[in-house]
Order: C-alpha cells, then structure tokens, then sequence
C-alpha cells in the first residue's frame, strides 16, 4: 500500500478535494464520506428491513457467515459512486474542479471532462471491475470460457453500476485492460489512483477484508441493487448531510475516516426510521383478532387448515376462487397474516385491477392493519391519481405554496404525515416520494404498480425490492388479458425465485388459466415440471415454495348458495336508431328490437318500484340508451335517482359522485327500514365499470352479450343483499333468485350478429360461444356457485365446436383461431418487452434493463391496446373568459414558478376526463395550457378542448375535424 500511496496526489493521501455531494450544501462534501455514510445506511437496512430469512439465503449465497456477508455488502453499496472520481463528474462544479485539474498528478487525455454520455455509475462499472479483480474477488469459473459476466469482480462492479436504475452491458476484458483508451471519461493516471484508494479506504474503514466464495444469483443481486439505491437516497438528503460535514481543514486521516464513519454510522438509524421503511410484524393469529365477524366457509376451512399446512411446508402461494360477494378479501388477509408470519415478511402489498377498487380496498387494508399488525406500519396507495384520494392525502402539511412548488410532484401533492408506527398507518412523506411507494410495509394500488417491475424500466431492482419481502395479494386475477397476464406470470417467476408468499384471488378463472399462474410460480422456485391444476369452486390450493408441491383442491361451501335466472333474448341492435344528443323527433322502436325488449323488461319496474341495472358494452351505448330509457320512462326520469348513468367518460369529479350516490341508493342495508319495503323504482345504465368494487345490489340485471365471465360478474349484482320478501317489488318476489337477462344482438335471420359500434371490446369468437352455451343452460337454472367453473371451462373448451353442425363449426374454428392468434401476439410482445426470467439471467443483470429496438417507456407502461386520452374541457364565456365550469364561476388557475400549487392542480384534475385515444390524436385540437401548466408532469398528457355554446344550447368543441359535446351525459361524439 505504501508504494501505491507514494504516487498519490495531494502529498500521497486520499484526496479530499474530490466531492461527491455539492447541492444545497455549504461546501462541496468529499465523495470518501458520502461512500461512507451509505455504506452506513445499507447496515442498518441490512439489519431493519431484510427479515432473518433474506439475510441467511445470501450469506449462503456469498459462501459466508451472516455477520460477513452484511459487512461485505455494506461496503459494496459504500462503492456505488466510486465512478464519481472521474472528470466528466468532477468538471460539473467548476470551482472545485480547477484545483484538481491543474494537479500534475492527475493526467486525462484532452476533453475526457466533456465526455457527457459516461455517466459516474458507468464508470462505477468500468473501475470496480478491475478493482475487485485485484481484490481477489472469483473470476469466471474454470470450464465457463472465462467469460467475464460469470466472474464474481464483474457480477458486483455491474450491480453497482445499476445504482441510477438502469444495469450496463457486460465489459470485454480486452477494453478493461486498456479501460482509459476505450473510456477517456475514467481519466488516465491520478484518478486511477484514488479510486483504488477510495476502494481501499472504505475496506479499511469497514473491515470488508474477506472475499465472497461465489456470486448472487439474479434474484439476490435485484435486492441488493435496490437496497443500495435506497441507502444512497437516505444518505444524499441534505439535511443528513449538513449534520455530519467535516470540518474546514479536514484531510480524510485515518482518524479522520474512522471518526466520520462512527458518526455515520450514528445517524445511520434515525434516517431509516424517519422514512419508516421497518417492518410490519403479522401479530394476530385467529380469525377473530383480526374482523368483528365470524368466518364463512371459505374462511372456516382457511382457518382450519392453512395453519397447519404452511407450518408442514413453509411459505409459497395460495389460489382461493370463490364467487363475488364471498368474503374472498378477508380470506386474503387472513391468509396473509398466516404466509407472512412464516416467511418472515414485512408487510404485504394488495393489487387490484383498477384504481377505483385500489380506492375502496385502501380503508379496508387499513383497519386490517390496525387489528392484526404491530410494528411499523406505513401503508401507501399506488396508483397516478393517488394523491387526488381524500382518504389517503389527509391534512395539508400546511406548507407554503413557494415552498410546495420546490418540492417534486409527488412531495407537494401529498402532505406529511405522522410518523408514530404505533398510531398511524399513513405513509411518510419520504415514502410518498416518487419510485418510493412499493417500499412501504403496507401497500394498496393498481397491479400495473408491481408488473412494472417486470419490464425493463429504471428502478425495476427497486420495485422487486419493494415485492420481495412482502406478502403479495392480487385480486380479480381472471381480470386480465393474454398481455398482462404473461407480464403477471412472469412476476410470479421472480416472486417464486425470492420465495415470497403470494395471494391470488378470483371469482372465475378457467383451470389452465390457474396452472399458468401456478406454476410459473413453481418455475420461479426451482420446479419446471407443470402441474395438474384443477381448482375447485369455490375453494382454494396451495404450493409450497420448498417443494413445488400442489396440494389436493380444497372444496368449500359457498355462504351464498343462489340459483340464477337467466333468459335470453335475441334482439335486433336498434339502439343507434335512439335518441341522439341532438336528434330530432323520437323513433318508434322497432317490433324484436333492443329498445322494445328494455321497455318490456322494465316495465313491471316503472309500474311496481324495484331498481334494475342496464348494463352497456361500450360508453356510447350507455349514453343513447340512458336517452332513449328517459324518454320511455318519464316519471322515472324527472324524479331524483330514477334515471341514471354511470360510465368512465365523465369529469373525475362528477364521476366520483355518481358513484358515491349509486353507493348510498344500491349499497348494503343500512337499517332496518331499508328492508321493510321495496326501494323505489330506479333504473342504473352503465358500462363495465360496475363489473369491479362496486357493491351494489338490484333486483333486476339486464346486461348486452358478453363473455360469460363478466356475465357471472354482472349477475354479482342481483340480489346481492338480503332484504327478505318485503324489501323486494312485487313482481320479483315470485323467486327468490337473482334474475339476469341477456340481449343477444341478431340479424334478420335470427342469428348472431356483433354490432357494429362495439368493435372489438370482445371477441366475437367468445361471444358465440356464451351464446350457445347460454341457449343450451336456457331449460334450467344455473346454480352460483355449483355450476360455474364447470361453465367457464366449458366455454373454453377445445372440444365446444365439436356438437355444431358444419358452417358453424368452420365459422366458430376460424374466429377461435383469430383469437389465439391475438393472445399469441401479445404474449409474444409481452415477452419481448418484459423482463427475462431469474434463471436466464445468466449472471448478465443488462438483461433486465435491456430494451429491444423500437419498445418506447409509453408502450411497456399502458396496458396493451389500450386506446385512451384524458381531456379538460375549458368553457369559453360570453366576455372571452375561460373557464373550467359551464357557469364560469371557476377561472383557470394560473402557475406559479413552479407550477400549479396542490389545491388548484387539485381542481384542474376534479375536471379531467378520460376518452378515446383517437378523439385527441385525430380529432379535436387542443387549446393551449396556461403557462407553466407543464412544469407537472400529471398534466402534460392532458388535451384542453375549447367549448363554446351553441344555439341549440349545447356546449361543443368545434376544433378540429371531430364535434366534441360534454353535457349531464358525460362526453360524447357528435
């Protein structure tokens, strides 16, 4: 060391002169201390947040004992900026770089501080490649080709260098040997020498002596790389920083590093705990700790058998299928508490299909967490619109708006909360910092959150971290299509591999859709042999990530036995020949039509009280059928709630209240009034949007064709409640059944025929399909839940064109064979922009950040074929003013230096609506936002639609190519 020492600048010492941290500090912070104190950060975290189980699996992983292995990974994390000693990094503060550079001892070739595309964490990469190598650190193993991504040195030097989110390709030993010429950026004599000496010192400091045996496999390494990236943010917050900065006249002595390491260390666990990144403990052990009721028998049969079975066979995943309405929620978190507490997890995160039901489950995870946890508690809701949800943003920190404008979005859009784990659950305000949210203990939000860490985007190590020590639920887990649920098995692959308990849920899930899920689980942990999957409905199956072995299908009773009535009732697709926003006279509905079956269905509604559900297949649909039901039903239309309609296409604002009074009008019994006589009659039209989180309850569903699922969905919503014989109309109290019927559109000739206006929002090959099954159920009842997974399957079934005469059969084939063709393509895709699975990795982390050419951040983040804009309409009043209401009554809001403060931009997102992708790339143009309106990046997406009131006293955006009108039924087309 001595020799290297002598040919050191500054006098043969560390050269404090290089920074590391310099933003809103008083002085330039020496790189040695900044490695120090992350260092510092990743032992607590090391220690607080990794559960026994993690910390053992790498110790023996690395070939050393546990107390090794979190010094030696401490110190590697101290590393993660070593590439900052270099001269593109150090020229970025003039003033602290002149001294440097006019030091003999340094040398770089002419230009290397302009190199602006090698970024420190590439040189990161490229100088601990060489530095571990010189460690002692393992090469490639003999027999491999001694290819250098199998060599431990590389493995490590390639984790740190993800530290800003994105892994580097492997290096050629050839350009590691001459690393200089082939990156000028690394500088040539002088910065070689301190970064090995910065390697040095941190070793020295930390007692990192020992060399690991082997490396981490993939699934490790993301952990480690995530836990880094957490360390470094903690410990590059200013604020931190200010309170340990050297004094003036520090030189980095060995007593100095010594002395700055014991106070780093010191202020290591406040600034965990200040970010509330600790662990949930799953306290609670009966059903009846945790919820104020007795068990069902889902629950039961959990309750007595899960227990035993997961302390027999240790933690993996749990398939529970049972109908809506069957307690599958509580099933889930009781089966949390029972997976986590024997995986030694921290908490759990539940992923829900839409932000709506995110919303409705957030209070429920909540109250759970206050009966059943103990430890720190921290819970955040994920989804783009978090932050909009009064439930989860609380009170205003009460900062100023100059104050709320500096700070990042998601900071000034999400006021600081208490930080007691013992009596809070919300999430801190570090947590609610961007790409931080997954690291809660207690996460709700939409299951976009966690499939993102399963495509090569920044910080996907950080959002695997956030999953792999949690118990991870998904609900709805038939809800996806052939896109999201490739990207789902593909992050079950990885949650297998970490061995962290999961939770599926769903209410109709065919069997080979369930062995999918299963077992790329299975894969993940280590067992490539497919299962035979046959769950039981309801019921529930397990299997271990020790083993890989399924246990027997447990088949439960359902608490909610029905017989549905269902009819169906081919029509004639009249509903364009309605009512339109500005149609003149009214059209007599055709005899056989859709528009005469609704009024003969509805009838008995109008005359007798009772509530129905009409349900849509697209927004159009809903609208023109709202018009034409108002003008058939006209005292239910005048009269407040007995008309209405519920779709996406309303502003945020509007929508969010139609849904709380459609809540409070078809909810749950309240009292017992509520259930002494029949409510009054009320029709709901709506679109899918009801399918999911609504817990509504009709007397009546009548829905348009669609795929038997979402029927069984829909039909969900009849008779959900019990209110006995008198809560119920007269002329729905002859069964006591749920009575769904379903419009089956047809042609002239009686066959059927898809219209035209719902394009492709189903396969017409699984439409077919429901309809002929329906037909064939027709002469009975379907038992709910006895008969549906036999239906489900059914309707799938290779073997279903098999009883159909010729032409059907060969028409039936072709459009089965266009459908597979889709779910091919969007698998495929879904391969080629995800993420490969852990065993493929092959000690090349790259392939996790690696994108094939043409994949843009926009196609991997929105869900496949997802054709959708957001809209602001700004109304144009009389005088030239514009505003966000029809009255005008509420001016635009205008930005300050840094954009919108959080009420206004509140307001301007109160008024937001989603539509069409094509009514804003082909049709109305845009009006031009206020100024600084873009600084937020939750708007910058946003089109604003200039309206102006025409004579015939509608509001309509004549931009544009396409007529745009907004009115009481939400956006329409015109």
């Amino acid at each position: 060391m001595a020799e290297r020492e002598s040919a050191l600048p500054a006098g043969g010492r560390l050269d404090v002169r290089l920074w590391g941290k310099q933003k809103g500090l008083p002085a330039p912070y020496p790189v040695v201390c900044h490695l120090l104190d992350t260092a510092a950060v990743f032992g607590v975290l090391w220690r607080d947040l990794l559960g026994e189980r993690m910390r053992e699996r790498m110790a023996q992983a690395l070939g050393l004992g546990q107390d090794e292995a979190g010094v030696v990974l401490s110190f590697w994390a101290g590393l993660h900026d070593l590439g900052k000693i270099s001269p593109p990094f150090q020229a970025q503060v003039p003033e602290a770089y002149k001294g440097v550079q006019d030091d003999p001892g340094y040398r770089s070739a002419p230009g290397a501080e302009n190199e602006s595309m090698f970024r420190h964490e590439m040189a990161t990469h490229w100088a601990l490649a060489r530095l571990f190598a010189s460690a002692e650190y393992p090469g490639a193993p003999e027999g491999t080709g001694r290819l250098l991504r199998l060599a431990v040195s590389h493995q490590v030097a390639q984790l740190l260098g993800g530290h800003h989110g994105c892994f580097g390709g492997v290096l050629k030993s050839r350009e590691l040997a001459a690393a200089s010429e082939y990156q000028p950026g690394l500088g040539e004599c002088g910065w070689a020498e301190q970064r090995e000496a910065h390697f040095d010192a941190v070793r020295r400091v930390l007692g990192a002596d020992v060399v690991p045996v082997r490396g981490l496999p993939a699934e490790l390494a993301v952990v480690v790389t995530g836990l880094v990236v957490v360390a470094d943010w903690l410990a590059s917050q200013s604020d931190a920083i200010a309170k340990i900065m050297p004094e003036p006249g520090w030189q980095g002595t060995s007593d100095e590093l010594q002395d700055h390491w014991c106070r780093a260390r010191a202020a290591a666990p406040g600034l965990v705990k200040d970010a509330r990144l600790g662990r949930a403990e799953f306290r609670a052990e009966r059903f009846g700790e945790m919820f104020a009721f007795q068990p069902n028998p889902l629950q039961e049969d959990l309750v007595a058998r899960l227990p035993e079975l997961v302390s027999e066979r240790g933690t993996g995943l749990l398939l529970v299928t049972a109908p809506t309405g069957d307690g599958k929620t509580e099933a889930a978190l009781f089966a949390a508490s029972v997976l986590g507490r024997a995986a030694g997890a921290r908490g759990l995160f539940f992923a829900l299909p839409t932000m709506a039901t995110a919303d409705a489950m957030l209070p429920r995870v909540d109250a759970f967490a206050d009966k059943a946890l103990a430890g720190e508690r921290a819970l955040t809701l994920l989804h783009s619109t978090a932050w909009l949800n009064p439930a989860y943003a609380g009170r205003h920190s009460g900062v100023g708006e100059d104050a709320a404008e500096a700070r990042s979005l998601d900071d000034a859009m999400n006021p600081e909360m208490s930080t007691d784990p013992v009596t809070a659950t919300e999430a801190g305000e570090w947590l609610r910092g961007p790409k931080r949210g997954l690291l809660a203990p207690l996460g709700v939000g939409t299951v976009d959150q966690a499939l993102s860490a399963v495509l090569p985007l920044k910080y996907n190590a950080l959002r695997l971290l956030g999953l792999s020590d949690k118990v991870f639920v998904v609900d709805e887990a038939h809800a996806y299509g052939p896109w999201m649920h490739k990207l789902l098995t593909r992050l079950l692959e990885w949650l297998g591999s970490l061995q962290a308990p999961v939770v599926l849920l769903s209410a109709t899930l065919t069997g080979r859709t369930a062995a999918s899920l299963v077992d790329a689980y299975r894969r993940g942990a280590g067992f490539l042999e497919p299962s035979a999957v046959e769950p039981c409905y309801p019921g529930w199956l397990f299997t271990d990530a020790a083993s890989g072995e399924v246990c027997a299908p447990r088949s439960v009773d359902s608490g909610r036995k029905r017989t549905l009535d269902v009819s169906v009732h081919p029509v004639v697709w009249d509903t364009e020949d309605g009512p339109g926003i500005v149609d003149g006279p009214a059209v007599v509905p055709r005899a056989g039509g859709r528009r005469e079956a609704l009024r003969r269905l509805l009838a008995p509604l109008a005359e007798g009280g009772g509530t129905a559900l009409v349900c849509c297949t697209t927004v159009a649909e809903a609208q023109r059928t709202f018009r034409d039901l108002c003008e058939a039903f006209p005292a239910l239309a005048v009269r407040q709630g007995g008309l209405r309609l519920l779709h996406s296409r309303y502003p945020a604002k509007v929508r969010r209240e139609i849904t709380a009074s459609c809540e409070a009008d078809y909810g749950k019994p309240r009292a017992p009034e509520d259930t002494g006589r029949p409510r009054p009659g009320s029709i709901l039209v709506a679109t899918q949007v009801v399918e999911q989180s609504m817990d509504l309850d009709f007397d009546l569903v009548i829905s348009s064709l669609a795929p038997l699922a979402q029927l069984l969905q829909r039909a969900g919503r009849g008779r959900r409640h019990h209110r006995g014989t008198k809560g119920r109309p007269e002329w729905a109290r002859s069964e006591d059944r749920p009575r769904l019927a379903v419009l089956e559109p047809v042609d002239g000739e009686g066959e059927l025929c898809v219209p035209r206006m719902w394009g492709t929002v189903y396969d017409a090959g699984l439409l077919h399909r429901t309809a002929l099954l329906l037909h064939d159920e027709a002469a009975r009842a379907i038992a709910v839940p006895g008969d549906v997974q036999r239906l489900v399957d059914t309707v799938y079934a290779e073997d279903f064109v098999d009883r159909l005469d010729a032409t059907a059969r060969e028409q039936l084939r072709r459009m089965d064979a266009e459908r597979e063709a889709g779910e091919m393509a969007e698998e495929h895709l879904a391969d080629m922009v995800g993420i490969c699975a852990p065993a493929d990795v092959a000690g090349d982390l790259n392939k996790l950040s690696r994108r094939e050419s043409g994949v843009t951040e926009e196609l991997v983040t929105t869900r496949l074929g997802a054709d959708s804009g957001r809209v602001l309409c700004v109304y144009e009043q009389p005088g030239g003013a514009m505003t966000l209401d029809p009255a005008g009554k509420l001016s635009l809001p205008k930005a300050g230096k840094h954009g919108l403060a959080r009420d206004a931009l509140a307001q301007v997102m109160d008024h937001v609506a989603p539509v069409p992708g094509r009514w804003v790339r082909d049709g109305a143009a845009g009006f031009p936002a206020p100024r600084g309106w873009d600084k937020q990046p939750v708007l910058r997406d946003v089109v604003l639609l200039r309206m102006r009131l025409a004579p015939e006293g509608l509001w309509i955006c004549p931009d544009g190519p396409k007529r745009i009108t907004v009115s009481d039924t939400g956006l329409e087309e015109i």
